[in-house]
């Protein structure tokens, strides 16, 4: 009976004791894991954080930087009230949704060639570092390439038209009708190589066995491209397209090296307005409320492509 009672009262204290132990080391292993992160979390609170909400706060604000902190007057949404009769934004907003069409442009390339490499084409290794390279490239480099190209007098794109017949080829980079599309096809160029080896990762993680029942069906390329491969691709496509959207408005280099915003601001995206506005006329306050707007759209954007995303992507 004593032994009993001793091995009921024995039993509850080694159980104390297991679960001590057990919040013990989930306290450590909570404490290790913080002091690995922390340095990752104090870099992004320092250098990404930290820099968005003085955005937000400096967007309320009329400052040059020069002036100093003393110099920093609040004028509350006077800032965004003026951005709606600003003439070079709203054409900078207007052409950075214009290079929105760039981007269904390159995914639809990019998916064909993807299709065409991996199914019926040899020396595959040797097309994927081929058209993944002006991705890797130096962008300088790649615009400076095509100022050169884009020449309008001399350059051999404007000499091969005139060979071929064309009395009076575009200007190109020159002529505010063609300089915009002429930075989108230097973009659409420099995206088909990432968003095609994207595709052939989708491509290759669609079970073989479908493609072999369709066959056995009797379907024809387009029908199992239209009801096996397209659909499968949904989700590597919607991935691709925010990706895409939002890239659309981080250009920058092409235009700072090509056009400058010009001619007649045909090519001035937001970006670079913010980028003139902030760093050449130090209007700090003023290009803050800028990336305020330019946020604003990219939330609205990927939220209204997530909200659409349930309708036409398989997961």
């Amino acid at each position: 009976m004593r032994h009993t009672v001793e091995r009921t009262i024995r039993q509850p204290d080694t159980a104390l004791r297991t679960r001590k132990k057990t919040r013990s080391l989930q306290k450590g292993e909570t404490l290790a894991g913080f002091l690995f992160v922390g340095p990752m979390l104090l870099g992004v609170f320092i250098l990404v954080l930290l820099p968005i909400l003085a955005t937000f706060v400096l967007s309320l604000a009329d400052w040059n930087f020069v002036a100093g902190i003393h110099g920093l007057k609040w004028v509350g949404i006077a800032n965004f009230k003026k951005l709606l009769h600003d003439d070079i934004f709203i054409k900078s907003v207007v052409n950075n949704f214009l290079f929105l069409l760039a981007v269904p442009v390159y995914m639809l390339i990019s998916m064909v060639l993807a299709i065409i490499i991996d199914r019926y084409v040899y020396l595959k290794s040797y097309f994927k570092v081929a058209y993944y390279m002006p991705y890797i490239s130096s962008i300088v480099a790649v615009a400076i390439v095509f100022q050169v190209l884009f020449q309008p007098s001399y350059g051999p794109i404007n000499e091969f038209l005139k060979s071929i017949g064309f009395k009076n080829p575009p200007l190109w980079i020159a002529d505010p009708n063609f300089a915009l599309i002429s930075v989108m096809m230097i973009t659409i160029w420099t995206s088909i190589g990432f968003n095609m080896i994207i595709y052939i990762a989708g491509l290759q993680a669609i079970p073989s066995d479908l493609y072999e029942a369709a066959e056995i069906d009797g379907a024809n390329a387009w029908v199992k491209f239209t009801r096996i491969t397209f659909p499968l691709l949904s989700s590597t496509s919607f991935f691709l397209m925010i990706t895409g959207i939002i890239s659309t408005f981080k250009v920058f280099e092409v235009i700072a090296i090509l056009t400058q915003g010009g001619p007649i601001n045909s090519t001035t995206n937001m970006l670079w307005d913010l980028y003139n506005t902030a760093f050449v006329n130090l209007k700090v306050g003023y290009s803050s409320s800028m990336a305020v707007i330019m946020f604003v759209f990219v939330l609205l954007i990927t939220l209204g492509q997530w909200a659409a995303q349930k309708k036409w992507v398989n997961y």
